[in-house]
């Protein structure tokens, strides 16, 4: 038997549960994998608590490495020894093993390790759209980034500079703001001392950004569209404060007839010349060492639920695995 980690009910971390399930035999168009590295991210809580609605009963995650064992009727390009990650539903990444859609699938480049392919694939594919194809940055531009500090932040810094960008970034904390400039942040703010608009109008002369980045939600909303330039753009891709309000069309005329869009990874990666493109990126990018990716906490899979209580409480930085 295969062991997972599986909720029954919606809840806190500790409505999960360390279960046996049974992982058949690959069918048409599928394999079956043996995840080495899972992992972890914000959204999975999200699927936990029941914020975003999936069927029960269910086995959470999204992002996982792992070897192949064996493929099903129809399935090219991959053989049973083939190192692969993924970040893509159906979800169920939580587990020693699983059956997974071949085309949801990428080969790992031989310089990238399992553990980073894990930590990087949801996280690493998300800032590559965001950058690349949300709000296309370019040199000169100055960009804000809220939880600058976080998987997708520390991502997005470094990229964002690699670009030729300045980085604006949000942080919870004085080691938090170390951490967030020592990868590529330049002006880190910490937003519980300090007024983060004020402090972007101070970095930009009063002219404001041209993207702001928010994947924090309720604790940063307006306060995000009043750091924006007339026309600029507001891109909304977390809760982790909890959803921002609702609020009527009317104030992004108000504010400078504004731009906001609410993107998801799915719909950038949605077909397979999509994911190929996305995740050829993010790995040619990580090769050249302008993106590093540093696994920097690790927890059993059977203490996910742990995991998810740190994370709940920013306690963790960076990105984070759960080795089965």
């Amino acid at each position: 038997m295969v062991k997972a980690i599986r909720i029954h009910e919606n809840g806190p971390a500790s409505a999960m549960r360390w279960e046996d399930v049974e992982v058949g035999d690959p069918g048409k168009g599928e394999v079956r994998l043996r995840h080495t590295a899972i992992g972890l991210n914000f959204i999975d809580t999200y699927h936990r608590a029941g914020l975003y609605q999936m069927p029960l009963p269910l086995t959470l995650g999204m992002e996982a490495a792992g070897v192949v064992e064996a493929v099903g009727r129809g399935v090219k390009g991959l053989k049973a020894g083939d190192r692969i990650a993924y970040a893509a539903a159906p979800l169920g990444a939580y587990a020693e093993a699983r059956l997974m859609p071949v085309d949801k699938l990428v080969k790992i480049p031989a310089a990238i390790s399992d553990e980073q392919a894990a930590s990087m694939m949801l996280k690493g594919m998300t800032a590559c759209y965001l950058l690349r194809q949300t709000y296309r940055v370019k040199k000169g531009d100055t960009i804000l980034v809220h939880a600058a500090a976080g998987g997708v932040g520390l991502i997005l810094c470094q990229w964002a500079k690699h670009l030729g960008a300045r980085v604006i970034g949000t942080v919870g904390s004085d080691d938090k703001a170390k951490l967030a400039k020592a990868h590529g942040c330049h002006y880190p703010i910490v937003y519980t001392r300090e007024d983060f608009v004020e402090r972007v109008k101070q970095i930009t002369k009063g002219k404001g950004v041209p993207v702001v980045y928010d994947s924090v939600g309720k604790a940063t909303f307006p306060g995000s569209l009043d750091c924006l330039q007339r026309r600029g753009l507001f891109v909304s891709f977390g809760n982790s404060s909890g959803p921002a309000p609702a609020f009527p069309l009317l104030m992004l005329t108000q504010k400078g007839s504004l731009f906001a869009t609410r993107p998801s990874l799915p719909d950038y990666t949605a077909t397979r010349a999509e994911l190929e493109t996305v995740s050829r990126a993010l790995f040619q990018v990580v090769k050249s060492g302008k993106v590093k990716i540093k696994v920097n906490q690790r927890y059993a899979l059977k203490d996910a639920a742990q995991a998810h209580i740190d994370l709940e409480a920013r306690k963790t930085t960076g990105s984070t695995i759960l080795v089965p």
